[in-house]
C-alpha cells in the first residue's frame, strides 16, 4: 500500500466533504459527495472506473520491521501513547485494561488518549503528522484500506513472525477482515457484529414466542403484523439510516449474508475495487422490502441515528413503541445497564430478548460480517517503543484479557480460548444473549462475500448509501437513489485509484 503525498491532501478532502454532508442533513452542500466530482484527473470520464492494478502480496521484509526482542535492553520505562474512540463504559473497560497492564509490569507504561470516537481518531490521525502521531491506534475495519495507504505503520504480521507468536485460535474471519495483499496489517481487538434486539414481554402480549426472534426479513414482516395488529407495541421494527449502522454498515452485512459481493474484485481484496454493487437487482429487493415495512406501518425510521443510540430508545418510547430494532452487538452491555436502571417503565433486564441479525427476504442466511476497530502499530523508526507496543497488544488478546473484555462489553473475543477462562466463560453459560454475535462470526460461509469489502472511500461511501437509504425510506424511488449512490461512490473509488497508483 503506497500513497504519495497528493493522496494524504484528496483523503482529508474526503473526510472534510462527508463530515460537511453530515452537518448539513439533506440541505444543499458544495461537498464532493453532493455535487458527484471527485477531483479526478483532468482526462478521462471520473464516471467510468479507473483500471484497477492487481493486488499482489507484499513481503514483510519490504515494510517497516518488528523486532519482538527490543525491549530485553531497556533499563528505562518505555512510554507509549494509544489513541482510541472508546466512550462511556467501553472506555472504562479499556481503562480498567490499561490499569492492569501497567501495574502487571516496568518496562512499558501506556497512556491513553481519547479522540472522541472512531470518525474523530481517524480523522486526527489522517491529518497529523508521522511524529506527532501516536505509538498506537485503533482505527474502524472500515479504514483497512487509508490506514494502509498512508504507510505509517509497522504490520502486526512482523511482530507475529519476529515473536512466533501462535495465532491457531484466533476467529479466522477477525483475522483475516485485517488481512489483504499478503499482510497482517493490524491486530483485531474490539470485535462485534449487528443483532437483533427485542422486547420479549411485547412478543408475549402479541401472542409471538418470545424465545423464538424473526430470523429473516418474511418472518419479521409476519411478526411485525401480528404485534400491530394486536396493540402490543406501535411498530415491529426501528429502523436508522446511520452510515455505520442502517444507512451504510448493514447493507454490507445483508450483502454477505445473501453471499453477494459489495464491489468488484472480491470485495476489493483480489485488486482495488472499481465499482460498488449495492445499486444491483439484490440491493433493490432489499431496499423495496425495508421500505414496504415502513409506508406499511410496521416499521418506523428514527432518520441518520444521530445519537448512535436512538433506534434502540425507540424500543422505550412511551408513546408508540417499537418491539424490534438491530444494532451493533457491542452496546449489549449498555442496553442492560440502562433497562436496569429503569428507562422502560415494567421492563427488566431478563425481558430484553438477542437475537441474530436477520436476512433479507425469506433467506435461510445466518452469519456477519466482522465490525468493530482494531490496534495497529505506528512506525517511528524506534525498536524498541514498536516492541512496547506490540507487548501491550499481547496483553489486549490474551485469553483472559479477551475474556474480560468481551463480558464487560458486548463485544466478541477474538479467540476461542477466551471462552474457557474467566468471566466470559461463565456468561456464555448463564446469559446466551452474549454469545449471538460469537456464534455468527462462526457461521460466515468461506467465500469472498463472507469479507467485509476493503475500499478505499469506505467511510464516504457509506455515507452516500446512507443518503439513498433515507430517500428510499422517505418514499423515494428506490433504483434512482441507489443508482445515484452508486454513481457517485464508484467516481470516488477512480479517484482514490488515480491518487494511489
Amino acid at each position: 500500500m503506497k500513497t504519495p503525498n497528493k493522496s494524504r491532501f484528496l483523503l482529508a478532502g474526503l473526510t472534510a466533504s462527508a463530515l460537511l454532508f453530515a452537518s448539513c442533513g439533506g440541505g444543499e452542500s458544495s461537498s464532493i459527495i453532493d455535487s458527484g466530482s471527485t477531483e479526478a484527473p483532468a482526462t478521462g470520464d471520473s464516471s467510468a472506473p479507473t483500471a484497477a492494478p492487481t493486488t499482489v502480496a507484499t513481503p514483510l521484509a519490504s515494510l517497516p520491521p518488528c523486532d519482538t526482542t527490543a525491549l530485553d535492553a531497556v533499563t528505562e520505562t518505555v512510554n507509549i501513547t494509544f489513541w482510541h474512540g472508546m466512550n462511556g463504559d467501553l472506555e472504562d473497560s479499556l481503562k480498567a485494561l490499561t490499569d492492569e497492564y501497567n501495574s502487571s509490569q516496568t518496562k512499558v507504561k501506556v497512556s491513553l488518549e481519547n479522540q472522541g470516537g472512531y470518525e474523530q481518531t481517524l480523522d486526527k490521525y489522517l491529518q497529523s503528522s508521522q511524529n506527532s502521531r501516536p505509538e498506537m491506534v485503533q482505527a474502524p475495519e472500515y479504514a483497512v484500506q487509508v490506514m494502509g495507504d498512508t504507510d505509517s505503520s509497522v504490520p502486526v504480521g512482523a511482530c507475529i513472525e519476529s515473536a512466533a507468536y501462535d495465532t491457531s485460535d484466533f476467529l479466522p474471519k477477525a483475522l483475516n477482515q485485517y488481512f489483504t495483499e499478503g499482510v497482517q496489517w493490524s491486530m483485531p481487538f474490539n470485535v462485534s457484529d449487528p443483532v437483533l434486539y427485542y422486547n420479549k414481554k411485547v412478543f408475549e402480549a402479541a401472542g409471538l414466542d418470545p424465545n423464538k426472534p424473526p430470523t429473516n426479513m418474511a418472518e419479521l414482516r409476519t411478526m411485525s403484523q401480528a404485534i400491530v395488529d394486536s396493540g402490543a407495541a406501535g411498530y415491529g421494527l426501528s429502523l436508522d439510516t446511520g452510515a455505520d449502522s442502517g444507512g451504510g454498515w448493514f447493507l454490507e452485512q445483508w450483502f454477505a449474508k445473501l453471499g453477494e459481493l459489495f464491489s468488484d474484485n472480491d470485495n476489493g481484496r483480489a485488486a482495488p475495487s472499481t465499482k460498488v454493487n449495492f445499486d444491483s437487482q439484490v440491493g433493490i429487493d432489499l431496499l423495496t422490502e425495508l421500505q414496504t415495512l415502513v409506508n406499511d406501518g410496521l416499521a418506523y425510521n428514527v432518520g441518520d441515528n444521530a445519537s448512535g443510540q436512538d433506534a434502540l430508545l425507540k424500543l422505550a418510547d412511551p408513546d408508540k413503541a417499537a418491539a424490534m430494532t438491530i444494532a451493533t452487538s457491542a452496546a449489549l452491555g449498555t442496553v442492560l445497564t440502562t433497562v436496569q436502571g429503569g428507562l422502560i417503565p415494567g421492563i427488566t433486564t431478563d425481558d430484553i430478548g438477542v437475537g441474530p441479525m436477520p436476512a433479507p427476504g425469506d433467506a435461510d442466511a445466518p452469519g456477519a460480517i466482522v465490525g468493530g476497530a482494531s490496534l495497529w502499530i505506528v512506525n517511528h523508526d524506534d525498536p524498541a517503543k514498536t516492541a512496547a507496543v506490540w507487548d501491550f497488544i499481547s496483553f489486549l488478546i490474551t485469553a483472559e484479557s479477551q475474556s474480560m473484555w468481551a463480558a464487560a462489553t458486548g463485544y466478541v473475543p477474538v479467540r476461542s480460548s477466551a471462552l474457557e477462562v474467566g468471566a466470559i466463560a461463565e456468561k456464555y453459560k448463564t446469559d446466551p444473549r452474549f454469545k449471538v454475535a460469537y456464534d455468527q462470526l462462526l457461521q460466515v460461509a468461506d467465500t469472498p462475500a463472507s469479507l467485509g469489502a476493503i475500499l478505499g472511500p469506505q467511510r464516504e461511501i457509506r455515507t452516500l448509501s446512507a443518503r439513498a437509504i433515507a430517500t428510499v425510506l422517505q418514499g423515494g424511488d428506490v433504483a434512482a437513489a441507489l443508482t445515484d449512490a452508486a454513481t457517485q461512490a464508484n467516481a470516488l473509488l477512480s479517484a482514490y485509484i488515480a491518487a494511489n497508483q
